[in-house]
């Protein structure tokens, strides 16, 4: 694979996702309904660590008080910390007990077709 810039497979990456490639509940999609990067954290962040290596970051996601969910982001193996879809978040939205959940992912999840998907294209977008 040739060297990319970190701006080519952002870009590479945001033109690929799709409602196939995201994995969300449909409550919290519809609060951010025209966010294209709304529901796609998980999946980008494994596309995003299969090509940059590093570990995973993960938090709680808070609205009106409830835990409605997670956020996934990368951490790059020199330790620049990466989130390609951070402007997701509505108003009233917040993360809280960010922690480190390291190299390791579970392939039989249930957001492993939605990932795939997002790997493939985000693979032939770079042309590699």
């Amino acid at each position: 694979m040739p060297t990319l810039t970190l701006s080519q497979i952002e870009a590479a990456v945001r033109s690929c996702w799709g409602p196939d490639t995201s994995f969300a509940t449909l409550d919290y999609m519809s609060r951010g309904i025209g966010l294209p990067s709304r529901g796609q954290c998980g999946t980008t962040a494994l596309v995003i660590q299969d090509l940059l290596g590093g570990d995973l970051m993960v938090a709680d996601v808070e609205y009106e008080g409830r835990v409605e969910g997670v956020h996934y982001w990368n951490v790059t193996p020199g330790g620049v910390e990466l989130d390609l879809t951070r402007d997701q978040f509505t108003p009233g939205e917040s993360l809280i007990n960010q922690r480190r959940v390291g190299a390791g992912r579970n392939s039989s999840s249930a957001g492993e077709q939605p990932f795939q998907l997002l790997k493939e294209r985000v693979t032939a977008a770079l042309g590699s």
